[in-house]
């Protein structure tokens, strides 16, 4: 019988400050996967915006803003990267800000095989945060000034015979917290799905009523939710710690299809968390409980793709009155 397991790593970083250099947040993305590629795996997991800074929580225009940007991938400020991956035969996860050549830009992820090669890119659809910067606010969430929505779907793709051809899909920080998503990929067949992100440790949209402890306890309730809805490994990885005054949570983990935890980071800083995937292990969720061609009835669920708000139930009146 063919053994599906397959060794894969998240690489948590801590905070990359505004006045770090490329060079330097690079170097310690290569220890990271030097790290994991000496316990064994295959596949390792970097954060979303991996390469910077959180720069949507400024209001930044011009010159200023566009160094943020990928203009194209790989390209020379990250080819060390790719090529030390290819060395040590290990693919990856990274998430990036991503500028086309058409001028379009979004909040982009892509999956690199051990060969080097793209297997695939998603672009993140959930924008958080304004296209205005908030008044009085010591730090805004702007990815909607800076991104545009998403263009790509939700794909799942077929990995090699290194990730065992795997069914794997991506999503980017505020998407983990919406189950459509989910579902889209779990209706592929998705055995593993990779999550970058970079997720404030305070209420990003204002007020008091969230703090790190709450956040970081969402992040992680909706990671092992959905993969047991999904019946699909997850590898969820954070950008943690103070990025120039600005927290960032952390709790990258990885998830079982039984939404179990197997691994999970103790700090906020650069942290390698390493684990045995079994992708077989999908099967009890997807032919039993999730078994949706069996169990899924999409004719009642139209409601979820005619309509983006919420419409309510018409206030219910007094019988005196219904009676008149």
């Amino acid at each position: 019988m063919l053994v599906r397991v397959l060794r894969a790593a998240a690489a948590q970083m801590g905070p990359t400050q505004k006045a770090d250099t490329r060079e330097h947040t690079l170097d310690r993305m290569l220890n990271l996967l030097e790290q994991a590629a000496a316990r064994g795996a295959s596949l390792v997991v970097f954060p979303e915006l991996a390469f910077t800074t959180f720069f949507p929580r400024w209001l930044i225009e011009g010159e200023a803003l566009d160094q943020y940007y990928e203009h194209g991938m790989p390209n020379p400020a990250v080819q060390p990267l790719f090529d030390r991956a290819q060395v040590l035969g290990v693919g990856f996860y990274v998430g990036y800000a991503e500028l086309t050549s058409e001028g379009r830009r979004y909040n982009c992820s892509i999956l690199v095989d051990s060969d080097g090669e793209i297997l695939g890119r998603y672009r993140k659809v959930h924008l958080p945060g304004s296209f205005e910067p908030r008044a009085g606010a010591r730090y805004q969430q702007l990815e909607k000034r800076y991104f545009e929505y998403g263009n790509l779907g939700f794909p799942a793709f077929r990995a090699g015979p290194d990730w065992h051809h795997a069914i794997m899909g991506m999503m980017i920080c505020n998407d983990r917290r919406w189950p459509e998503a989910w579902r889209v990929l779990g209706l592929q067949g998705v055995e593993l799905v990779c999550v970058g992100y970079n997720s404030a440790a305070y209420d990003p949209n204002g007020g008091v009523t969230e703090d790190a402890a709450l956040r970081t306890f969402h992040s992680t309730l909706v990671t092992q939710a959905n993969a047991y809805m999904n019946a699909s490994w997850v590898i969820a990885v954070a950008k943690a710690g103070e990025e120039d005054g600005s927290g960032l949570i952390g709790g990258s983990c990885i998830v079982d299809p039984n939404g179990r935890l197997v691994a999970e980071a103790q700090t906020l800083g650069d942290e390698v968390l390493v684990a045995d995937l079994d992708l077989d292990l999908c099967r009890q969720g997807k032919d039993k409980m999730f078994n949706f061609a069996a169990h899924r009835r999409p004719e009642q669920y139209a409601v979820i793709t005619e309509r983006a708000g919420v419409v309510e139930p018409a206030v219910r009146q007094p019988l005196a009155a219904r009676r008149s």
